[in-house]
């Protein structure tokens, strides 16, 4: 057994629970151990008996009663590894990032790399998430998530507080993203909002294949939708067979944009599981979804706003040269929204 240690909360773990700071710091401690050193007084913050729920704060003292040999030793986050590392996922995965300071990062997430894992996904973002701690104790933490095939900005939180104001200002719909698609046609009118409901439906031989479904009232499955609106407006198009679009979502629903998209008659190309045959890209442009987190404007945890913008994926480059699109237009359509 170990002997009794006072420990001090540092600032990145200010605001976690009591039993998410005993394991980040001594991963082999069992649950039921701290709930029965909690329940007997053994453990305090500040000299007082704490709950698993108690909230801590930065300075405060925490009493570490004697442990057991295996856990002893105060440990940095335990690593979650990927099932899939490769040789130079290290840099590759730290070359996306596009903003860093204290308390929150902006990485520019690739076409095809899935944010966290699932099955038959032994390659994903959030395996990787080791490599950018960039000397933090933590590894950060995925705030949101985009499809496996959408590209673009995706915000880590870098410490506890960041992550709770971060998933509040989400929740709070508080930040802005503007995405990026290539559609197919032209939407009338060329700027607008859509207000669809979402259900989601199984679909396929064996009903597995989740659908996402824009549904009007007195139409099946609308008491089950949830209300979704997205704001939208033409950036440039190719004749009538292709329309760049600019769309920012006020809701987070999944699929939003892709279903939205495809219930106005303008489905994304490349979006075989929403638009069929009408989003099939044929040509020098590849067949690739070509939908893309262009920018977001948020609150910094830490005081101000951060907005960052990024680069379009290789494919959607290639498409914009293709019809002579601007891969660097800075134009915002919602710009007016932000207040």
């Amino acid at each position: 057994m170990s002997r009794v240690q006072t420990l001090k909360v540092e600032a990145d773990d200010a605001g976690s629970r009591l039993d998410r700071w005993f394991k980040r710091h001594f991963p082999g401690l069992k649950h039921g151990h701290l709930e029965k050193l909690l329940r007997t007084g053994q453990v305090r913050v500040d000299g007082a008996r704490a709950e698993a729920s108690t909230r801590v704060e930065k300075g405060q003292a925490i009493r570490v009663p004697p442990l057991p040999e295996n856990v002893t030793e105060p440990s940095a986050e335990k690593s979650r590894p990927s099932l899939d590392i490769k040789e130079g996922d290290e840099a590759f995965i730290q070359s996306l990032v596009l903003y860093k300071d204290d308390a929150v990062m902006v990485i520019n997430k690739p076409h095809g790399l899935a944010t966290q894992g699932g099955p038959g996904i032994t390659r994903h973002l959030d395996g990787m998430l080791d490599f950018l701690r960039f000397g933090k104790k933590q590894r950060p933490r995925l705030v949101h998530r985009l499809d496996r095939d959408t590209s673009g900005v995706l915000v880590l939180a870098r410490t506890v507080p960041a992550a709770a104001a971060l998933a509040e200002a989400f929740r709070a719909r508080e930040t802005r993203k503007v995405y990026w698609a290539l559609v197919a046609g032209v939407p009338k009118p060329h700027q607008g909002t859509i207000k669809l409901a979402l259900a989601k439906v199984a679909r396929g031989p064996n009903r597995t294949d989740e659908h996402m479904i824009a549904v009007r009232k007195g139409e099946p499955h609308f008491d089950e939708a949830k209300h979704a609106i997205t704001h939208y407006a033409l950036m440039g198009r190719a004749a009538s067979e292709l329309s760049w679009l600019a769309m920012m979502p006020v809701t987070g629903r999944t699929h939003q944009l892709r279903a939205h998209a495809a219930a106005i008659g303008t489905p994304i190309m490349g979006d075989r599981k929403y638009g069929g045959d009408a989003s099939k890209l044929t040509g020098a442009a590849e067949n690739k979804l070509h939908l893309h987190a262009r920018r977001i404007v948020m609150k910094n945890p830490s005081g101000g706003v951060i907005e960052v913008t990024a680069p379009l994926p290789p494919h959607m480059r290639h498409t914009w040269s293709l019809f002579g699109f601007d891969a660097n237009d800075k134009r915002d359509p919602f710009r007016e929204m932000e207040e």
